[in-house]
């Protein structure tokens, strides 16, 4: 096995997110199932614009947030695969100098799906204990027809076993890809070493040069950061339109989702800048920087781009939503 148990429990930011994804779309799409069963069973005509709503509603959420929360899950499996082969290319090289196909050494890769299974089933079951109250809250005004709960097998197979084996797949292709350098490079670990002609400016400071310098070299958290804060502001916005859209739990669950989402992606964002700048950081305070100027030019040249994020998905959400009530509720 190329990557280890005790590596797959590093990889608590998939887990939290999938498991908020699947308690969303879970309790949403199995509202929506159950709810269509009981259409014929409705003889009013407001009983049948509150149920065209309840439908839309339900499709609406279960698409902005699920579609959401899977590109955040997908980004964070190509962050956790790259930031594994960057750290362990010795190791890789010499399975791969030891006659190890880049296949063979790739299909290790497939227990990255086991954190988004234990994600993905957690969230099943988790949205089961609540669908009674959501279930309740829905039709709070009685248009309705007793919903009652039940269980769909295929919904389990879609929320469940096949994001695990498309995330299994997906680690896979990725790190085939990733590993597509020669061996001995591996061995020396070049693969991310580009001699660049920087251009020297004696103007600025050290502190400044050091700031751009770790943006430059980990261009990739620039990505990753960015669309972090773009998804937790776009959950954010979504809460706030919860609670006109459907109800307050819902809104309490988006915000509470946009909060896990921003702590989880800046704990891992930070973690990995400050790993991969721990002697910079030590010769910095033995030359005596505090620590405030130290996380300023290890932290603060991600600033701007966590701003623009936010900004970026905090009008989206808002256009999406206005346009998905425009289109879904035109005549309700």
């Amino acid at each position: 096995m190329i990557v280890s148990i005790k590596d797959i429990f590093k990889m608590i930011g998939m887990l939290i997110v999938s498991f908020c994804a699947v308690i969303v779309c879970a309790m949403f799409l199995n509202y929506y199932l159950d709810l269509v069963t009981v259409e014929d069973l409705i003889t009013s005509q407001a009983s049948m614009i509150f149920y065209e709503a309840q439908c839309a509603t339900s499709k609406v959420v279960s698409a902005v947030s699920g579609g959401c929360l899977l590109l955040t899950t997908i980004v964070l499996l190509c962050f956790y695969v790259g930031h594994y082969i960057d750290t362990h290319q010795k190791q890789l090289g010499i399975l791969k100098a030891l006659g190890y196909t880049r296949f063979a050494v790739a299909r290790g890769f497939w227990v990255f799906g086991l954190p988004i299974l234990m994600g993905t089933a957690f969230g099943y079951l988790g949205a089961h204990a609540l669908m009674p109250k959501l279930y309740e809250i829905q039709n709070k005004d009685g248009y309705l027809p007793e919903v009652p709960i039940s269980l769909h097998p295929g919904l389990f197979i879609a929320l469940v076993l096949a994001p695990a084996a498309f995330f299994a797949v997906l680690a896979i292709a990725y790190s085939y890809w990733r590993l597509r350098v020669p061996a001995l490079w591996l061995i020396r670990e070049q693969t991310n070493r580009k001699v660049v002609a920087a251009k020297r400016d004696t103007d600025q400071s050290f502190l400044c040069e050091l700031r751009k310098s770790n943006v430059r070299q980990k261009k990739s958290l620039i990505f990753f950061i960015t669309f972090a804060v773009f998804c937790f502001a776009a959950m954010t916005q979504m809460s706030c339109s919860m609670d006109e859209l459907a109800s307050r739990m819902m809104a309490a669950m988006m915000m509470s989702i946009g909060i896990v989402l921003a702590v989880v992606t800046l704990f891992i964002a930070t973690t990995s800048v400050i790993k991969a700048n721990r002697k910079t950081i030590t010769m910095m305070k033995v030359f005596g920087y505090q620590s405030r100027q130290c996380g300023q030019a290890v932290l603060s040249g991600y600033r701007p781009w966590a701003y623009f994020g936010f900004a970026l998905g905090t009008v989206y959400q808002y256009v999406l939503l206005k346009v998905m009530v425009i289109i879904l509720f035109k005549y309700v």
